[in-house]
């Protein structure tokens, strides 16, 4: 799976309100980080809709961690950010997701699969937590 700005920007973001007690906007956030605020906010959003962060509306608005960052997995981050799941391979979850898997056993289907449970592992065992500390 290619990671994409989206991904690095969520990571930023997200340590970025780690760092405050209160609610940080999106033109806050967006200057301290030389992100475009129009692309911030997108992020932000799917984050808020997957529940890593929480939004409040109005002149004291903006957005907070939803959860202690040792509780946020970066697979579940970059999944948010990129709307769609980590795979390594199309096929790496399931076989029958194999786009040409006909009927046939597809001989690497074994090492794709677990290639895909240690990426998921190794993911999953990474927290915003750890991010922030280095």
């Amino acid at each position: 799976m290619l990671f994409t700005k989206a991904s690095e920007y969520a990571l930023l973001s997200l340590m970025l309100l780690s760092q405050s007690n209160s609610p940080k906007d999106v033109d806050a956030m967006s200057c301290e980080l030389g992100i475009s605020k129009s692309f911030l906010a997108k992020i932000l959003q799917n984050l808020a809709k997957e529940g890593i962060l929480n939004s409040f509306k109005g002149a004291n608005g903006g957005f907070i961690l939803a959860d202690k960052p040792a509780n946020i997995s970066i697979r579940r981050i970059l999944e948010s950010a990129e709307k769609r799941k980590a795979y390594v391979f199309e096929c790496s979850i399931d076989r029958k997701d194999c786009p040409s898997h006909k009927g046939s056993v597809c001989k690497m289907w074994p090492m794709f699969n677990a290639l895909q449970l240690k990426v998921d592992d190794f993911l999953n065992g990474i927290t915003l937590a750890d991010i922030i500390k280095k």
